[in-house]
This record gives structure tokens, C-alpha cells and sequence, in this order.
């Protein structure tokens, strides 16, 4: 893939002189350098079936447009991109064991993509749990039995095609782990993209908990050139099945983040997403639950907080396909500085899905006049039979009623600031199942505010 050439339009008003403007890059113009050598890099020593898979893909991912969907397409923005010198990863080396949290029942730590190591508790490993590295070896049962990352996605499609490094979760049916699973990622060379892929597998009536954790690498350096990281999460649940999962981005600032999340939700089972954006650069986020059992159930919570230059891009699909279901879905995003945030989501009720009740809210604030939300709310609905089909969204300053009120209880005004943009982010700190992530991430949420603040946030906002 060749990297645009800049370009200009001409804006003219009248009795204006013509203004020039950049041109924005769209999706299909990010400027990462994939060509065959990638393809047949991350190949190599794999089973003839896993090499037709990925050529597969890789075919799909040169068809398809940068975004499928057409009212998406204006707020694609990749100016901020600058990948030419990245080059592919290759597949990490087993080191020994990392030390296990006393709150966690495994662990696995994936460094740049070069070392891999797990660890994972008495209890877990009695109980039949299997918690191992993604590489050549697996069998294709394993893919096979996965949720379908989607087919007209042109980044999932380069992610299954090139991913060399990745990690497999495997709950038996029936048992139930009372601590999480938690799933690091140290990442930010500079001039790296690494490409991964993650299975999670709940049997007939399981029970788990998972944490992944985006963080900054002994090798990510300031002012270094940008590294790429494109990673999926597939989680099927079958019948009864119930996962908490929790992810905390807080990847350094010279990341370029493409991530998917892709679930199959089995009868009666339940999926609860919680999901913090903090870092990078450019981040873009797609989600897509497929509610396929009869009263399954799905809980999604998205926040961003943003600031300099950060632009998030979030993208949440949910179908509805078994009878009885739920879906509760929020986007949050608060923004410092000139920070950008596009929140789009689309909820489909298939005609099979009689009773269905789904909710989506988008919502963002903006705490500098520079920042800039989007939220765009959408529902397709094919059976009329529904218990409740709504969405919500809005975008605006803090709401100045709050403000005065906490003001009115003597409290000072960056305080009622911090309190109320802090307040709006909680519903994902809540939800993180880890005690000591929760912590964290509460910590790196103080941070990011008292950095906003020393910048001039209390005049601008």
C-alpha cells in the first residue's frame, strides 16, 4: 500500500479569496506498506489450511473499500498516520513464567511481539483451563469453532490475514474461575506494527473473567517514529455461559491502534464488554455481538478520554437473532485540548428476534472549544415484536446545572469539574472485574485531568 500523495482542495465563498485545505485520508489510505513479502513472512511454517486462510483474507482485505458503510464514510480521518517505515513482527519466543497477580488466575505477557509468557494459577490448571500462545500449531477446530470476524471490515480481514502473534483462552464447560485472566501487551517500538489475534472460548455454562492490558514497552521511545498495532478479540459463549471483559488502553502516544472485537453469544449466556481509551495517537475500535441464543444477553461500555491530538474512532454493530434477548450499549467520550472522537453504532433486529430489548446511547463531552465529537445512533429493525428498540445520544460542554450545584455546596470549581467529568466515565472503572486495574486505571483517569488541568483547562472549558 502506497502512501497518498498530499494533496489540496479549494474552497472558495463568495468575496473570498480561495482557502487552501488538506485532504483527508481515508481508511483504505492508511500508510502502512503491506504487500505479498508481508503476507508470505507471516506464513511461513504454517499448515497448508492456515496459508489458504490468510491468502483468503489477504485477497479480501486489496478488495474491499476502506468503510462499507456509506454513512460512516465522512468521518474517516487518517491524516495523523505516518506508518512507511513499519515493518512486521515475527513471532515471539516462550521466556519463562511472569509472576502471577495474587487477584488473577493467569497471565500471559506479550512483549513487542518478540517474548511470550505465561503463568496460570493451581486452581485454573486443575480445573482443565487452557491459557497458551497463538502460533502455527493450532488446530483448525480451534478457528473453526470462533466467532466470524466480519467479512467487509478491510482491517479485520488484514488482521486474520498477517497476525503472528496472538493467544488462546479455553474455560471447560461447567467450571466457574474466581479470579480474571489477565492478557498484557507491552507495545510502541518505534517503526513496528505487530498484529495479533485472541480466542476466547466459554464452554456450556462457564464462568470467567478476562483483563487485557495495553501498555507501553521497554522499547517504545518518545519522539520515535509510529508503531501499529492491530489486534481482534473473538469470543464465542456457549449455552449458560457468562464473561466479564475488561480492556485498558493506555498504549504510549506514537501508537496507531486498529482493534476488533467480535463475539457469538450462545442461549441464555451473557457478555459484559467494559472498555477504556486512553492512549495513542489514533485509535480505531469496532465491536461486533452477535446475540444468537434465545435470551442472551450483551453489556457494552466504551469511554474515551482524550486529549492534544488523540482521535478515537468507535464503531459498535449488534445483532439480534434469538428470541428474548438484550442489549445495553454506551459510548463515552470526554475530550481535553483538540481531541476528536467519532461514536457510530447500529443495532439490527432480525425478524427471528421476537422480544427483543436493546438500548444504545452515544454520548460526549467536550471540555476545550477545539474538541470535536460525533455521534451517530442507528437502529435496522425487521421484527416489530420488540420489548424496547431505542437509541440516545448528545454532545456538548459539562452541564453547566451540575456545575452550579456542586459550586453551590462550597465545592471549588476545578473540583466540580473533576468530579462531574470523572462521574461520567465511571460506568467502565466500575466494571473492570480486576481490583488492582481498577485502581490503575482510576489512577491514570486523576492523571490525564490534572494534566488537562495544568494545560489551561479550567479557562478553556
Amino acid at each position: 500500500m502506497t502512501t497518498p500523495t498530499a494533496e489540496a482542495s479549494t474552497v472558495i465563498s463568495p468575496g473570498s479569496p480561495a482557502r487552501p485545505r488538506p485532504t483527508r485520508r481515508a481508511l483504505d489510505e492508511l500508510s502502512l506498506p503491506v504487500d505479498a513479502a508481508w503476507l508470505a513472512a507471516a506464513s511461513q511454517g504454517d499448515p497448508d489450511w492456515l496459508v489458504a486462510d490468510r491468502t483468503a483474507a489477504f485477497e479480501t482485505w486489496a478488495a474491499l473499500p476502506g468503510e462499507s458503510n456509506l454513512l460512516y464514510t465522512p468521518y474517516i480521518d487518517l491524516r495523523a498516520a505516518s506508518l512507511d517505515a513499519a515493518r512486521l513482527a515475527g513471532r515471539p519466543v516462550a521466556v519463562a513464567a511472569p509472576d502471577l497477580p495474587a487477584d488473577a488466575d493467569g497471565l500471559i505477557e506479550i512483549r513487542e511481539a518478540r517474548t511470550v509468557g505465561v503463568a496460570l494459577s493451581p486452581a485454573a490448571a486443575a480445573a482443565g483451563v487452557r491459557l497458551a500462545p497463538l502460533d502455527g500449531s493450532v488446530t483448525q477446530a480451534t478457528f473453526e469453532g470462533a466467532a466470524p470476524l466480519p467479512d467487509r471490515d478491510k482491517f479485520a480481514q488484514l488482521t486474520r490475514a498477517l497476525w503472528t502473534a496472538g493467544v488462546v483462552l479455553d474455560v471447560p464447560a461447567g467450571v466457574r474461575l474466581e479470579h480474571p485472566i489477565v492478557i498484557r501487551w507491552a507495545v510502541g517500538a518505534p517503526d513496528r506494527a505487530i498484529v495479533t489475534r485472541t480466542l476466547v472460548h466459554l464452554g456450556a455454562g462457564a464462568e470467567a473473567a478476562i483483563v487485557e492490558e495495553l501498555v507501553a514497552s521497554d522499547e517504545a521511545v518518545d519522539g520515535g517514529g509510529q508503531a501499529y498495532v492491530a489486534g481482534t478479540t473473538e469470543v464465542t459463549l456457549e449455552a449458560g455461559a457468562t464473561l466479564r471483559a475488561a480492556s485498558l488502553q493506555e498504549s504510549p502516544a506514537n501508537v496507531i491502534a486498529v482493534q476488533h472485537r467480535v463475539s457469538a453469544i450462545g442461549e441464555g449466556a451473557s457478555l459484559q464488554w467494559a472498555l477504556a481509551q486512553l492512549g495513542g495517537r489514533l485509535v480505531r475500535s469496532r465491536v461486533d455481538n452477535r446475540l444468537e441464543g434465545d435470551r442472551s444477553s450483551v453489556e457494552q461500555v466504551e469511554i474515551v478520554f482524550g486529549s492534544d491530538e488523540q482521535l478515537f474512532d468507535l464503531t459498535s454493530y449488534t445483532t439480534h437473532v434469538g428470541r428474548d434477548t438484550t442489549g445495553d450499549l454506551l459510548s463515552k467520550g470526554a475530550l481535553l485540548d483538540r481531541a476528536r472522537s467519532y461514536m457510530k453504532g447500529l443495532i439490527t433486529i432480525e425478524k427471528s428476534a421476537i422480544g427483543t430489548d436493546s438500548f444504545l446511547g452515544e454520548f460526549g463531552m467536550n471540555l476545550s472549544k477545539a474538541a470535536r465529537s460525533v455521534a451517530i445512533p442507528s437502529l435496522e429493525i425487521d421484527q416489530p415484536d420488540c420489548r424496547r428498540a431505542a437509541h440516545s445520544s448528545s454532545v456538548g460542554p459539562i452541564d453547566e446545572t451540575q456545575l452550579f450545584y456542586l459550586e453551590s455546596r462550597g465545592i471549588p470549581p476545578d473540583e466540580a469539574r473533576k468530579f462531574i467529568v470523572l462521574g461520567f466515565l465511571e460506568p467502565v472503572v466500575a466494571r473492570v472485574p480486576l481490583a488492582s486495574a481498577q485502581a490503575r486505571l482510576r489512577e491514570l483517569l486523576e492523571d490525564k485531568w490534572a494534566a488537562g488541568v495544568g494545560g489551561g483547562l479550567g479557562t478553556a472549558a
